[in-house]
């Protein structure tokens, strides 16, 4: 890694099976005199090894900026760095994007590796029929929050591909149910790992699915969900459920009527209907 080629390295590490890590991937991390790691002590193992020599320097979100400018003036000194999380390909909600565009604004050279992405590891498996998809990344925490972004996609006809944490999981798959209705839940847990675990079904019933075995919230989730059927109500189901709720009736005839006056799914109305009751 000599003065006239010095770069920043995008380098996506294993989710979990170390045999996954590319060939190009392996030569960049032995080769570079820097790496630059979400933990440290995480990546050591896998340094140690492939053989590397390099130096590590941690780039976390909680020091993300200040990495940056570490990462900056190493390759204004000629030296490469390779970048790395701790698990698939760095920016993707994991740190990396400040590093990145800190070295882009200060005029230093980027070079991408393509390797491991559990949303995209996790779509391949899904057998989803969307033609196309939005990756969300990790919805907020706090319930209100969570609930009002769910709502934001809901409209969307395109796959929706989530991460979540174990301890969020239930939580998570119920408000997407409340919110979006009938629709194709994939819940991919553990990618490459040793208990790996791939289950869809229909959402209205994965959160009972998840509840029946407390070994199926273990792990880190990918959760995959069917975009809004063709032709699906743009908002005036909603309106019209809204206007009936207010009136006083009760959720069920207030979710059959507004499916009868606006052809949206009624199951799907009734969904909603308990949701704002709630």
């Amino acid at each position: 890694m000599t003065e006239e080629c010095a770069a920043l390295y995008v380098v996506p590490t294993p989710l979990g099976n170390l045999a996954d890590l590319t060939r190009r991937a392996e030569e960049i991390l032995r080769r570079v005199p820097w790496v630059a790691a979400e933990d440290t002590r995480h990546s050591a193992p896998l340094l140690k090894q492939l053989g590397s020599s390099a130096r590590t320097l941690p780039a976390h979100r909680h020091n993300e900026q200040a990495a940056a400018a570490r990462i900056v003036e190493r390759l204004q000194a000629g030296e490469s760095v390779a970048l790395i999380s701790d698990a698939g390909t760095p920016g993707i909600s994991d740190p990396g994007a400040r590093v990145v565009a800190a070295v882009r604004a200060a005029g230093g050279r980027v070079v991408p590796l393509p390797g491991p992405c559990a949303a995209v590891t996790a779509l391949s498996a899904s057998g989803l029929l969307d033609e196309h998809f939005l990756f969300y990344g990790f919805l907020p925490a706090k319930a209100g929050q969570r609930r009002q972004a769910i709502e934001e996609l809901r409209a969307q006809p395109c796959a929706l591909v989530f991460y979540e944490a174990p301890h969020r999981v239930l939580e998570t798959v119920a408000d997407l149910a409340a919110v979006l209705g009938e629709r194709t839940l994939v819940i991919a847990r553990e990618l490459t790992k040793l208990f790996e675990s791939i289950h869809s079904g229909p959402l209205g019933e994965a959160l009972g699915w998840l509840q029946a075995d407390p070994n199926r919230q273990r792990g880190e989730f990918v959760l995959l969900v069917s975009g809004a059927p063709a032709g699906a109500d743009s908002g005036e189901g909603e309106r019209v459920l809204k206007l009936l709720l207010a009136d006083g009736l009760p959720v069920k005839q207030a979710a059959k009527l507004a499916a009868a006056i606006t052809g949206a799914a009624k199951n799907a109305l009734y969904e909603r209907a308990l949701a704002l009751k709630s």
